[in-house]
């Protein structure tokens, strides 16, 4: 007959939950928030910050694939940005800040080579909807990839409430950057698999 200990880790997990929240909502309130400051020194300086999207196939311009997607067109590009990539970040953050900003820069990555690389001439693209397609495609697949359900199911909901957006991949507008949006998917899901949590090793048996 085997001796044993058990402990009562809730309030534990439950602390480090709360912590987890707490700078997840930190982290993209802020983000949020310079999209905001960034927008009205763009105004304030008659769009000078514009000069920093992306215009494609100059090798100069690869220098601004970062910094294009914390710029914005206007103040109602930005709002309409602001809302899903507050939401989609606070979700895809929860899981460990290192862990998000590995995913979020290789979506801004991925999105800004892929309209360098494919966006018509004359352009210029610039916006933070590249990321926010990239962490829906990170969250509708992270749950799946990393085999955790309640990751599947906060997909489940992500796909619900964002689903629609899907469609902005799509060329049907010629005002809006649809590379910008498809690539930045396409990186989120590649972020899903390059960063996804190791496997637990069973543990031993115990027996009583």
């Amino acid at each position: 007959m085997g001796d044993y200990r058990t402990t009562d880790r809730t309030g534990e997990h439950s602390a480090t939950g709360g912590a987890r929240a707490l700078a997840a909502g930190l982290l993209m309130a802020g983000w949020v928030a310079l999209l905001w400051v960034l927008e009205g020194i763009d105004t304030a300086t008659g769009h000078a910050l514009d000069t920093y999207g992306i215009s494609p196939r100059e090798t100069a311009e690869l220098r601004d694939v970062v910094p294009a997607a914390f710029l914005h067109g206007s103040w109602e590009h930005v709002a309409s940005n602001s809302v899903p990539l507050l939401v989609l970040g606070f979700l895809a953050a929860l899981a460990g800040l290192r862990r998000f900003a590995a995913v979020a820069l290789t979506v801004i990555l991925v999105s800004g080579l892929g309209v360098w690389l494919t966006a018509p001439p004359n352009t210029v693209t610039l916006g933070a909807s590249g990321v926010v397609f990239g962490l829906l495609g990170y969250l509708l697949v992270r749950g799946f990839v990393d085999r955790r359900p309640w990751d599947v199911l906060i997909g489940i909901g992500v796909a619900v409430v964002y689903g629609s957006l899907l469609w902005g991949v799509l060329p049907t507008d010629s005002g809006v950057s649809w590379q910008g949006h498809l690539f930045g998917l396409l990186g989120g899901v590649a972020a899903a698999f390059l960063f996804r949590r190791p496997r637990r090793a069973p543990g031993p048996r115990v027996t009583a």
